[in-house]
């Protein structure tokens, strides 16, 4: 099984894109996460759906998780309008890291190797620079988990 056999098409962000346009992606999609793409459209980063929390919920309720629980119900629900006016750029982490990118002949063994060493739920498929998709975590483990 080669990468090509697992794309889907997934859609890219800008660091320009506000995090609450991220999200609703994310969320309507059903996605990991979304490939950041620069104005030419070559992926520059994978930005995990868990970052967009990361930026979203209070520090302090990531630091005492306790302090997350007598926030009441009402206000706990709002908790990504915070962010409203924050972009991609804002979730992106300050060093670059390795860039989860492969291309369409990659096995599944390589971009399992790949996701795990970049902590990525997903690679982004290239061919020749551009990107023509990615691959979830989800669809390499349902190729790669026997039934």
């Amino acid at each position: 099984m080669r990468a090509r056999d697992l794309i889907t098409d997934l859609p890219a962000v800008t660091p320009d894109t506000s995090i609450a346009a991220a999200a609703r992606l994310l969320a309507q999609q059903r996605l990991p996460g979304l490939i950041v793409v620069d104005e030419r459209g070559r992926p520059v980063s994978v930005l995990p759906g868990t970052q967009v929390l990361r930026l979203a919920v209070p520090d302090y309720c990531q630091e005492d998780p306790a302090l997350a629980r007598v926030v009441d119900e009402e206000h706990a629900d709002r908790f990504l309008r915070s962010v409203a006016d924050r972009t991609v750029r804002d979730a992106l982490p300050p060093r670059p890291r390795e860039l989860p990118l492969t291309d369409p002949d990659a096995t599944l063994l390589e971009m399992a190797a790949l996701m795990a060493r970049t902590r990525s739920p997903l690679v982004a498929v290239v061919d020749d620079g551009v990107l023509i998709g990615a691959v979830t975590l989800q669809a390499l483990l349902e190729r790669a988990v026997p039934a």
